[in-house]
């Protein structure tokens, strides 16, 4: 007879909850890092209308273009700190994400724990039963004689 595990289903469902909740929170790691290339591509993009606003400052320009340079900078700024907010919501995201990822871990794990022991346990008794057997065969042989 094969090693049976009573609760195989329930381990198996667990397993598959411990990989949806991983697979959420490599996705919200996977967004915060987005957001960090996306703050990156926004500090390069001020500071090159910064020192495109520094070489144009002594060339004679009518007030729209300046106007206009200067929104675009509030445009980029106004964006970064969007882009802040977002890291932040993102973080508390997956420090709950993690919590929730551990319990569904741990959980997993005991079950897989309780599996092993149980596994071992089945093993070391067919091992005594199949030494139990070869004892009993050596004695009746060792009688016949």
């Amino acid at each position: 007879m094969a090693f049976q595990f009573s609760l195989a289903t329930v381990l198996r469902v667990r397993g598959i909850i411990e990989e949806r909740e991983e697979g959420i929170l490599q996705k919200i790691l996977s967004d915060i890092a987005k957001i960090f290339e996306d703050i990156e591509r926004t500090d390069i993009q001020l500071i090159e209308a910064d020192a495109a606003r520094q070489t144009d400052v002594f060339k004679p320009c009518i007030g729209l273009e300046f106007h206009a340079s200067y929104g675009q900078v509030q445009e980029l700024r106004q964006r970064r700190k969007d882009l802040a907010g977002q890291i932040q919501k993102l973080e508390e995201a997956r420090d709950a994400q993690l919590v929730v990822y551990e319990a569904a871990r741990r959980d997993r794990e005991m079950l897989t724990d309780m599996r092993e022991k149980k596994r071992t346990a089945y093993d070391a008794d067919i091992n005594k039963q199949e030494q139990s057997a070869l004892d009993d065969n050596y004695i009746a042989r060792r009688g016949r004689c």
